[in-house]
């Protein structure tokens, strides 16, 4: 049973379920691209074989690609299974309020899909509201257990799209260590005109010496700390916010759409 909400939030939810996504309200990012290189990267053309891919065909989750993760509750509100969904050879990762719960949805390939070195991409579009925030990710099944990031992993945020950063902005991060001594890098900003319409690809290439963050093909960030060695599952989801507050200009319902992901490698497996 979910925990209820005060009548007074309640009736915050209740103005937040109402207000409707309208762009002439989110704030315009002026900065110009700053990818690295204007040279397209194609993994096909850089020794790179495709392992392993999930195009989202059919009406259901492939549960031998993915699980539903963290079922429960996160943050100020819960993951549901209700807010994830295939339809039109596309995953739904959703945000929405029913009744008195605020709801987010989240899928990873823990124990189904686990990989190290590589060329991992989606292409997707990003939700269109402020508040909740899409993510393409990559967790390590170790981070609890050691400080070291090559024996123990880390977290590989390959993107997050917080829209009141701007609507053209898009940020990268990683962190290991996890608990009271928990290390990050600098938080990574990329920006690209128009990239809250339509459909883009988020990319993310990992060796032994360093991650380079994609998008549409073009290098926007290298880093060369926190290095991990060993075999890491990919996380997709709709994140909630830890404060009520953060949702006050949010859109409810609001959708990150998926269209597909695959990973490459090296050598097959």
């Amino acid at each position: 049973m979910k925990k209820k909400i005060s009548l007074f939030i309640f009736g915050i939810l209740a103005t937040l379920f109402f207000y409707s996504c309208n762009p002439k309200s989110l704030p315009l990012y002026s900065a110009k691209n700053n990818a690295l290189s204007l040279k397209r990267f194609i993994p096909e053309q850089n020794d790179y074989h495709l392992v392993w891919e999930d195009n989202f065909d059919g009406t259901k989750l492939d549960t031998t690609k993915w699980s539903l993760r963290c079922l429960g509750p996160r943050r100020i509100g819960y993951n549901d299974a209700s807010m994830v969904k295939i339809a039109n050879g596309k995953l739904m990762l959703s945000y929405d309020i029913k009744g008195d719960s605020i709801l987010a949805g989240m899928i990873g390939t823990q124990h189904k899909f686990e990989n190290s070195y590589g060329y991992y991409e989606c292409r997707a579009k990003l939700q269109q509201g402020i508040g909740p925030w899409s993510a393409f990710w990559i967790q390590s099944p170790l981070i609890f257990n050691g400080s070291d990031p090559g024996k123990y992993g880390t977290e590989i945020d390959i993107f997050e799209y917080f829209k009141e950063l701007g609507e053209n902005t898009l940020t990268h991060c990683l962190h290991w260590a996890y608990g009271a001594n928990m290390k990050s890098s600098e938080q990574m900003v990329s920006h690209l005109k128009g990239l809250s319409d339509g459909y883009h690809i988020f990319g993310l290439e990992w060796t032994k010496d360093k991650y380079s963050f994609f998008i549409d093909g073009l290098k926007y960030h290298e880093q060369t700390i926190g290095i991990s060695h060993i075999n890491e599952y990919i996380i997709l989801s709709m994140e909630i916010p830890d404060k009520l507050q953060a949702l006050k200009n949010a859109c409810a319902p609001d959708t990150f759409f998926v269209d597909y992901v695959r990973v490459y490698t090296k050598e097959s497996k």
